[in-house]
């Protein structure tokens, strides 16, 4: 009998992995496809039929980030692969996930540090030059960096690459083997003595640190994940707010009607005036760039004619809309209705599951104890229903976090002063652009897994990611630090209110175009 039941549980577990397999291959190669259509879309008309190296890398890096969000909730369906298995090896057969985790988690920082800044170096490189020589400039500004990075990790490693583990020095004596044992809560040890071997009734003096040095793959993804938690809780904390806001007033902005032709003209007339006004101040600006003239008021010009830029081309498109012209003029408005009508469905999809992700960081990581598990046992109770139904809305909350770090980009790419960030335009975005916002993407991923990792510990328990994520990056030297008082999800959930007040008061209201330039000229 017990031959039977153990043969049926392995065909079930191979039928079971087999699926898994599958399922992942499909994933990727779906996924593939996603990124070369966005690529193909979003790319500048100059980039065509070009740069094949840095599209390949956008490619390859888009794929890397979205699969390492994907992989959490495969690690999850991995797990329960070999749960209720009678066969003890049933666990060996599932998927290596600790391997691939590390895996792709070497390659993520190679991809950010490494690999994208040499495409970005040879692609802004000077045209003029040869290929050789551009490849040249682009190596050595890259073994500078890698030079660099190898140092700071080293010395890092070297100096404070160690973990700290909290654990009790529980002990008992022995005794000879009673007939009867007699254990309470008030004498759980064996023999007299003032011994400690229950760890509910040791003194707070039992406690001490367990140290051992990280391996260097861990401590790699300790760091980047580090790095990555600053852009997360700043892109994350802004994106959770504005990405659903974003979409319902966009609806609520949308063109009510097909405007009249002279309308159209008397609005395409004043764009051409605001596109002369731009070509003016960008001459003037070039001008001063030739004279060496490149202050603070040519750095805010330049800044200020980008932004008007950006506002002229939406204006432009939003035109398009309202005057749909052509043979399939009516089925284009047709579509542009629906388009709306889209954006208002996932809006709100996206307001609710952004309010959800927001009760749950405060009920189940702020609160100490937790309140409540709550979307731990939603997935849980989902997973019981049928299948796999918990782990597929694990992957949207997952996924759906990735999309609010991209939309938090977006919208702070366009008021920071500091600091240039390349926005993504369709049909206008060239490959630096891409593969600077590919490099934040990458970097932002990793702490998405670590943080729904952190935020569905219930759910997520037993498996390879909570291993890394959970026990090591925890309890590393000088960073543990910022997980155990939750530095991070504090200041996420606070960016998060903060951005969805001034959002929800000031968002709704569409950009006007300034037009204010101080040329010194």
């Amino acid at each position: 009998m017990i031959r039977i039941q153990d043969s049926k549980s392995k065909e079930k577990m191979g039928d079971f992995n087999l699926a898994l397999v599958i399922v992942s291959i499909v994933v990727c190669v779906l996924v593939f496809i996603l990124n070369v259509y966005l690529l193909v879309n979003y790319q500048h008309p100059d980039d065509k039929n070009q740069a094949y190296f840095p599209k390949f890398i956008v490619v390859l890096g888009l794929s890397v980030a979205v699969i390492s969000i994907l992989m959490l909730p495969a690690d999850v369906a991995n797990r329960q692969a070999c749960r209720h298995a009678i066969y003890t090896g049933a666990c060996n057969l599932t998927l290596p996930m600790k391997d691939l985790w590390l895996a792709i988690y070497i390659i993520d920082p190679i991809l950010v540090f490494l690999i994208i800044p040499f495409a970005m170096f040879y692609y802004e490189g000077d045209q003029d030059k040869t290929v050789g020589k551009r490849l040249k400039s682009a190596l050595m500004w890259e073994i500078t960096i890698a030079i660099i990075c190898g140092l700071l990790l080293g010395i890092l490693y070297g100096l404070v690459g160690k973990v700290d583990f909290t654990v009790r020095h529980l002990s008992s004596s022995t005794a000879t083997f009673p007939h009867n044992f007699r254990f309470s809560s008030s004498d759980p040890c064996i023999g007299n003595g003032a011994l400690e071997c229950s760890a509910y009734s040791a003194s707070p003096s039992s406690e001490t640190t367990w140290t051992m040095r990280s391996t260097f793959p861990e401590y790699v993804v300790a760091l980047t994940t580090v790095a990555g938690s600053v852009l997360f809780t700043i892109f994350g904390g802004v994106g959770i707010s504005c990405l659903p806001l974003g979409l319902i007033f966009s609806f609520i902005r949308r063109p009510r009607a097909v405007i009249t032709r002279s309308q159209y003209i008397k609005e395409a007339t004043e764009l051409g005036k605001r596109a002369r006004e731009l070509k003016k101040a960008s001459d003037e600006l070039y001008q001063e760039q030739k004279s060496g003239s490149t202050g603070k008021k040519w750095r805010k010009n330049t800044k200020a004619v980008e932004k008007e830029l950006l506002l002229l081309e939406d204006d432009v498109k939003a035109l398009e809309e309202m005057y749909p012209q052509g043979e399939k003029a009516e089925a284009m408005w047709a579509m542009t209705i629906l388009v709306y009508l889209a954006k208002l469905v996932f809006g709100v999809f996206g307001l609710v599951v952004s309010i959800a992700w927001v009760a749950h960081i405060v009920i189940y990581l702020l609160i100490d104890p937790p309140l409540s598990p709550f979307l731990n046992e939603v997935f849980i109770k989902l997973d019981d229903a049928w299948g796999l139904l918990g782990t597929a809305a694990f992957a949207i909350f997952c996924f759906y976090l990735l999309l609010a770090v991209i939309a938090g980009e977006m919208m702070l790419g366009l008021r920071l002063v500091f600091i240039t960030i390349h926005p993504m335009k369709w049909r206008a975005t060239l490959m630096n652009s891409f593969l600077f916002n590919v490099g934040l993407i990458l970097l932002s991923s990793i702490s998405v897994i670590q943080f729904c990792s952190t935020a569905f510990a219930y759910y997520a328990q037993a498996t390879a990611a909570q291993e890394i994520f959970s026990h090591t990056l925890q309890s590393l030297r000088g960073i543990k630090y910022l997980y155990k008082y939750n530095v991070f999800q504090i200041a996420f959930i606070a960016l998060a209110g903060l951005n969805f007040v001034s959002y929800a008061t000031f968002g709704w209201r569409r950009k006007k175009a300034s037009a204010r330039f101080q040329l010194s000229s």
